[in-house]
């Protein structure tokens, strides 16, 4: 078995490839390559932390397995640590003997704003020139290098609750931090919320025309980033249908709300990129991708690692 620490992951799972893995592992899915039940969560009484189970399965000429077995801590950012804590385990898909163990860290950090890439490249206006990202953590800074590896932006701005965190990320790259929420938001073309906020940070009426959001942050219930009348009011797409029914707070507190109904959900990411489904219909359309990060882009992403170590000599092989 091969071992890959986060910086194994990290060298080795640069982010302009990744968006192209992450578009070519979600059009599988959506022609139904791949298979993967929903993750199953584990959340102890009086418990702040939480785990996750995330199996998937590709089968055909390239058979492979893969789980995700992830720790949720959020007062970790405060510590100075990922909130995402874990190791994704890759299996033979013929033998199911297991081939490499590796960092979930990197692989949530490195995937989950690859797939925003993927999702701003088929649904943001093509002359889109100024992004916000909300938020100033682990997957903010992803997010700025996903959005800087597919465009050149006019201004990008960067607002956290901890406005020391925003000027710190926003000083380092020598961008503008903003005062709020609704500052970064104004004219803002390209939006990207990766917070650990559990009430909405966004307004509908801070969002200008033609505006495409990439709700990142909330992938629990309970907590969401967006208010309800910016997804009521917006084309609505997702990476997993069935993930966003059991698992988005920011699709299920509007369709409680009775501001949406089940049919809200445009289409699948995947069903975008296939041409199964209709993107983006007018330049003044806002739309919004849910993204809740699915096992299939574990597991497309640790088989490239793992092709990308064997050929570098990268990670420990370890008995097991």
């Amino acid at each position: 078995m091969l071992v890959l620490s986060q910086a194994d992951v990290e060298r080795l799972l640069p982010m302009d490839a990744c968006i192209d893995l992450m578009a070519e592992v979600l059009a599988g899915l959506a022609r139904g390559e791949l298979y993967q039940p929903l993750r199953s969560v584990f959340r102890p009484p009086n418990e702040g932390s939480l785990m996750g189970l995330m199996p998937a399965h590709r089968g055909g000429d390239r058979p492979a397995w893969a789980l995700k077995a992830i720790c949720i801590f959020p007062e970790n950012p405060q510590r100075g640590l990922d909130a995402h804590q874990g190791g994704v385990f890759l299996f033979d898909g013929e033998t199911g003997e297991v081939r490499a163990l590796m960092n979930a860290s990197a692989v949530t950090e490195i995937r989950t704003a690859a797939v925003s890439g993927v999702a701003t490249r088929a649904l943001a206006r093509e002359d889109s020139k100024v992004l916000a990202i909300l938020g100033a953590g682990v997957q903010a800074r992803s997010h700025l290098e996903a959005m800087q590896a597919l465009h050149d932006w006019d201004e990008i701005r960067i607002w956290s609750r901890t406005a020391a965190h925003a000027q710190e990320l926003a000083g380092r790259h020598g961008l503008v931090a903003a005062a709020s929420a609704q500052e970064a938001l104004h004219g803002a073309d390209v939006v990207c919320t990766t917070t650990t906020a559990r009430e909405p940070i966004v307004a509908r009426e801070w969002l200008g025309p033609g505006a495409h959001v990439n709700a990142v942050g909330s992938s629990i219930p309970t907590t969401r980033e967006l208010d309800t009348a910016t997804v009521a009011e917006s084309a609505f797409f997702v990476d997993r249908r069935e993930s966003t029914e059991n698992e988005a707070g920011d699709y299920l507190f509007p369709l409680l709300e009775g501001a949406i109904g089940p049919a809200h959900i445009r289409a699948e990411l995947g069903e975008v990129l296939t041409g199964a489904a209709p993107g983006r219909q007018s330049p003044g359309e806002l739309t919004v991708f849910k993204s809740l990060g699915i096992a299939v882009e574990d597991l497309a992403a640790a088989e490239f690692v793992y092709r990308q170590a064997l050929e570098a000599g990268a990670g420990v092989e370890v008995a097991f």
